[in-house]
């Protein structure tokens, strides 16, 4: 695969991800870094789902949503409905603009380290 090195990059972040969602949230700020890791595994997941599909001869579009729907054709991810809404709290987290609200996506987050560990899996034999 060529295109390796952002299946090594999605798995890095993944795993800091994973590691961040274990330590108990006693602060804001540990509850910030945990959405801050999940903003960049997520991105890192999408684009490379994009990145894959374009080197397997798919057409996935630019958009996270189009690349989701590919992942899911794909059999890549089985819960789309789960990807979506991982979607969204990126989006949300992208256009809030007040901590408390932001910080209420923490309690969303252990729902979205499996499927992306699951995802990372199907990318790898791909």
């Amino acid at each position: 695969m060529s295109e390796k090195w952002i299946i090594d990059d999605l798995a890095a972040a993944l795993d800091q991800f994973e590691a961040a969602m274990q330590v108990a949230p006693t602060s804001d700020l540990i509850k910030a870094g945990c959405i801050r890791y999940f903003e960049f595994t997520f991105e890192l997941a999408w684009k490379s789902v994009k990145i894959l599909s374009e080197q397997t001869g798919l057409d996935p579009g630019g958009s996270p949503r189009s690349c989701l729907k590919t992942a899911f054709a794909q059999g890549w991810i089985d819960d789309e409905s789960l990807w979506l809404e991982m979607l969204e709290t990126r989006n949300r987290m992208s256009h809030t603009y007040h901590a408390k609200e932001a910080l209420q996506v923490y309690d969303r987050l252990s729902h979205f380290t499996r499927p992306m560990r699951t995802l990372l899996d199907a990318l790898r034999i791909a």
